[in-house]
């Protein structure tokens, strides 16, 4: 059976609707469809774990990296994928709500950016008057649609 991603982003729609759920990190392919095989309802990608199986570090792959990785990961199950995007592979809004549209053409159901920015004496770059990320452009409705957006702290 293959799921579009509509199916999907409904699928982690209601699993969030139900409560809590495990939600493990695939890091490859074959991890993810060990997981599916394990009876996961849904997967989170790692960027640590992906970054460090292709021999990079942390916070040091690319935007076609993991846009390339997370395409991967969507196509081998039919489990619905939140991503582990970083920090949204830029710095400004406009850039990250950019890069957001291109994550969601890959496939995902969700996709998590990081607020941390690196620098110890301004470590978090989300505040309530200034996120990093925006809502879709009109013209992004599409690719968007039903796709869930999460904002993570860390410093």
């Amino acid at each position: 059976m293959t799921l579009s991603t509509a199916e999907k982003r409904a699928t982690f729609r209601k699993l969030h609707e139900s409560g809590c759920f495990v939600i493990p990190n695939p890091w490859d392919v074959g991890s993810a469809r060990a997981l599916q095989g394990m009876g996961f309802k849904a997967l989170a990608s790692t960027s640590a774990g992906f970054a460090w199986s292709i021999g990079k570090s942390d916070n040091h792959i690319t935007l076609d990296d993991i846009c390339t990785h997370l395409t991967a990961l969507c196509g081998a199950t039919d489990l619905p994928v939140n991503a582990d995007f970083e920090g949204g592979f830029a710095v400004e809004p406009e850039g990250v709500a950019a890069n957001v549209s291109r994550a969601a053409t890959t496939g995902v159901a969700g996709l998590s950016i990081e607020d941390s920015t690196g620098d110890k004496t301004n470590p978090i770059s989300l505040t309530p008057d200034k996120g990093t990320v925006k809502e879709p452009a009109p013209s992004d409705s599409k690719v968007r649609r039903g796709l869930f957006r999460f904002a993570r702290r860390e410093a």
